[in-house]
C-alpha cells in the first residue's frame, strides 16, 4: 500500500520553530543521564538555541552560563503523535567530544506508564567520541539500556557531520525498521528471538511523538571537549507518511 504524506515541517520560514507543530522541553536537571546542558526556549535570534533560517532548523549547543549550567541547547517535541508509518528526517550532525544529538520517539502514554514502559524508538543517536557511528535502538519495560537488554545496532557512516543524510523509521504493528539514506540499517520484529511479545516487551503498537535535541556529556555522551563548541544539528525537513 502506497503511503501518503500526512505531516511535515519543511522549515521554509524564518524564526523559532513553528509552535503549531512543536513544543519546547526546558530544564537543566540532567534528564536522567547526567547531561550537562540546560535546554532553553529562548526565541530571540541572537540567543535562541532552536532557530529556523536558510531553510534549516538549527539546534545549537553552546558554552554559556545559564541558570546554574555552563552549556545551553534545545530539545523540541512534536505536538502530533503517530501510530505506524514512516518518518524521514534529513539532518547534518554535530561533531566533537561530548556532543550527543538524538532524533527519537517516546510513547504518548509516558505520563501514564512512565519510561521505559511507554516505549522508546531511537531513529538516530550519535556521540562525538565515536565519530560517524550511528546508533539505532528500541527500549521497552523488559528490554532497555538500564538492564542492558535494549535492542540496539551501531553502524559506521562516514561523513554524518559533513553533509545531510536521511534518517528514517518504517514502523508497522509488529515490525520496526531503521534506514539510513533509504537503506535498511536495522530491523526488529515483535516476539522474535524468544522475546516477550506483550506490551512489556513490545509497546510499539500505540501512538508516539517525535523528539529532537542535542545533549552534551552525560552517561552516553561521555567526556566533553569545550574546544569543539559551538556545534549544531541542522534539520532540512521532517516528513511523516502513513
Amino acid at each position: 500500500m502506497k503511503q501518503k504524506l500526512v505531516w511535515a515541517d519543511e522549515f521554509d520560514y524564518e524564526g523559532p520553530p513553528d509552535l503549531t507543530k512543536w513544543a519546547y522541553q526546558t530544564g537543566g536537571h540532567g534528564w536522567g543521564n547526567n547531561e550537562l546542558q540546560y535546554y532553553t526556549s529562548r526565541t530571540a535570534p541572537e540567543d535562541a538555541n532552536a532557530y529556523v533560517s536558510g531553510g534549516r532548523l538549527k539546534i545549537s549547543l553552546r558554552r554559556e552560563e545559564f541558570r546554574g549550567r555552563e552549556y545551553t541547547s534545545a530539545r523540541i517535541i512534536s505536538l502530533a503523535s503517530w501510530q505506524y508509518g514512516r518518518l524521514d528526517i534529513s539532518a547534518r550532525l554535530p561533531a566533537g567530544g561530548g556532543t550527543w544529538p538524538a532524533i527519537w520517539m517516546l510513547g504518548s502514554s509516558i505520563s501514564e506508564l512512565d519510561w521505559p514502559a511507554c516505549g522508546e524508538i531511537d531513529i538516530m543517536e550519535h556521540v562525538g567520541r565515536s565519530q560517524d557511528v550511528v546508533h539505532f535502538s528500541l527500549h521497552s519495560k523488559l528490554y532497555n539500556h538500564m538492564e542492558d537488554t535494549h535492542l540496539t545496532k551501531t553502524c559506521l557512516y562516514p561523513g554524518v557531520s559533513d553533509g545531510f543524510h536521511l534518517y528514517s523509521v518504517d514502523w508497522e504493528q509488529d515490525r520496526v525498521c531503521f534506514l539510513f539514506d533509504g537503506k535498511k540499517a536495522a530491523v526488529w520484529r515483535n516476539g522474535e528471538g524468544g522475546r516477550a511479545a506483550g506490551p512489556d516487551g513490545w509497546p510499539f503498537n500505540a501512538p508516539f511523538f517525535l523528539i529532537m535535541n542535542v545533549a552534551f556529556g552525560g552517561f552516553f555522551g561521555g567526556a566533553h571537549d569545550d574546544s569543539c563548541l559551538p556545534q549544531a544539528m541542522e534539520i532540512e525537513y521532517v516528513r511523516v507518511y502513513q
